[in-house]
């Protein structure tokens, strides 16, 4: 099998629902059971992909079928792309100096060692207390010692971080993303996965009565958002085949992607806006 490692940087606030809640959020985002890192699961994706090879008859095409399989009850088989789930690599996060970080951790970053086969030497990280971080630049220090992330204050330790911040500069194109250099910061896992559990937006969603001019009866609910500047990751592998090579599968995802500018709408709320990202295949 060949793998390719597949960016997703959101341009605008992503939802990809986790169903209805109970709790004070009625519609909350997709996680992971255990760190409670916002994820995009791997049958979301797959479908906004192979969507790229439907005809406009809402058909998928013979070579669409052969990427990503053919669901008649007669003829199912699978299909040679192999899209695994998304997780948080990096999460914007307001900052009181140089308007907002992206935070990520050892946890995130040993994650993306293994999967893109890299060396960020995640190592030296390890005893990261909840008040101690790492900052790239001076673009988001206070003094050259404190970073504060929303009402926190951390203590910034003296270790050079950039070339990690360079590695992950490359994982994308949007321009945007390009300031991870300057403005990384490097929590310990529990900050990390209490940042993107709590930093989240929330925004509560209604639909008015045409008739009365007021909100119509059962149509206000608060719904949670990934916000824009997120940069998701997963890994995008493909299967040795005959008459089309697994190379051959994932040039043809490359070839797609760039036909549509590397732009992507993920999740739910296309009209209003939500979930158009930016995709990059390294």
């Amino acid at each position: 099998m060949k793998k390719q490692i597949f960016a997703i940087f959101t341009r605008t606030p992503l939802h990809v629902g986790a169903g209805n809640s109970v709790g004070a959020i009625d519609s909350p985002v997709m996680r992971e059971r255990h760190t409670r890192i916002p994820i995009i699961p791997g049958s979301s994706l797959k479908g906004v992909l192979a969507d790229l090879w439907n005809d406009e008859n809402f058909k998928r095409t013979s070579d669409g079928e052969e990427l990503f399989g053919k669901t008649d009850s007669k003829a199912a088989k699978a299909g040679q792309l192999l899209v695994g789930e998304s997780r948080v690599l990096a999460f914007p996060v307001r900052s009181a100096k140089g308007s907002f970080a992206w935070i990520s951790c050892p946890l995130a970053l040993r994650r993306l060692e293994r999967d893109a086969d890299v060396e960020l030497n995640v190592d030296q990280f390890d005893g990261l207390r909840e008040d101690q971080c790492l900052a790239a630049s001076d673009e988001i220090t206070l003094n050259g010692s404190r970073v504060v992330l929303e009402e926190y204050q951390f203590s910034c330790l003296n270790k050079e971080i950039s070339a990690i911040a360079e590695k992950l500069a490359e994982l994308g194109a949007d321009p945007v993303w390009k300031e991870i250099e300057k403005r990384l910061v490097i929590v310990n896992d529990e900050m990390f996965s209490y940042f993107v559990e709590q930093a989240c937006e929330v925004v509560t969603r209604i639909r008015v009565d045409g008739e009365s001019g007021t909100v119509a009866p059962g149509a206000l609910f608060n719904q949670e958002q990934v916000p824009s500047e997120t940069m998701f990751y997963t890994v995008l592998g493909a299967e040795e085949r005959k008459g089309l090579s697994a190379s051959g599968a994932l040039r043809q995802v490359q070839e797609r992607l760039e036909s549509v500018g590397n732009i992507l709408q993920i999740g739910g709320d296309e009209t209003i806006g939500l979930g158009y990202c930016t995709v990059t295949l390294n």
